[in-house]
C-alpha cells in the first residue's frame, strides 16, 4: 500500500528555515496532485499548507504562507519538496504529505488522508 512520508522537520527559531521532503518509497510522484498538510498543537483538524499540480502548473499556499513557502518537485518526480522560510510561532505542528483529493479541481487543497503516513514535526520556538 502507498504511503506518503514526510520528513526534515525540526526545532528552529522564529525567521528561521526548513526544506521539508515527502516521497513514498518504491513510487513515483508524478500521477499525483501532491500537498503538505499541518495539524496544529492541540488541533484535531488538518489543514491545507501548500498543494502542487501535476504538470507543476498550479500550486495552493494557504494565505498566511504565501510569499514565505515554495513547494516544487525535483526533475526525476519522486519527491516533493516544501521550502519554508521566515518561520513563525504560527507555522508549529506536524506536517504530513498526500495526494490532494479532488477538491482540488475547484481550487482547494485537502488531502486524501487514507495515504497518510509519517508526519514530521515542525517547531517554532525563540
Amino acid at each position: 500500500q502507498m504511503q506518503f512520508v514526510a520528513s526534515g522537520g525540526g526545532s528552529v527559531q522564529p525567521g528561521g528555515s526548513l526544506r521539508l521532503s515527502c516521497k513514498s518509497p518504491g513510487f513515483s510522484l508524478e500521477p499525483y496532485v501532491m500537498g503538505f498538510f499541518r495539524q496544529a498543537p492541540g488541533r484535531r483538524e488538518y489543514e491545507g499548507v501548500s498543494c502542487i499540480g501535476v504538470d507543476n502548473d498550479n500550486r495552493f499556499y494557504k494565505n498566511v504562507v504565501e510569499g514565505r513557502f515554495t513547494i516544487f518537485r525535483d526533475d526525476a518526480k519522486t519527491t516533493v519538496t516544501l521550502q519554508m522560510n521566515s518561520l513563525k510561532s504560527e507555522d508549529t505542528g506536524v506536517y504530513y504529505c498526500a495526494p490532494a483529493s479532488n477538491a482540488w479541481m475547484h481550487g482547494r487543497c485537502d488531502p486524501q488522508q487514507q495515504y497518510w503516513g509519517q508526519g514530521t514535526l515542525v517547531n517554532v520556538s525563540a
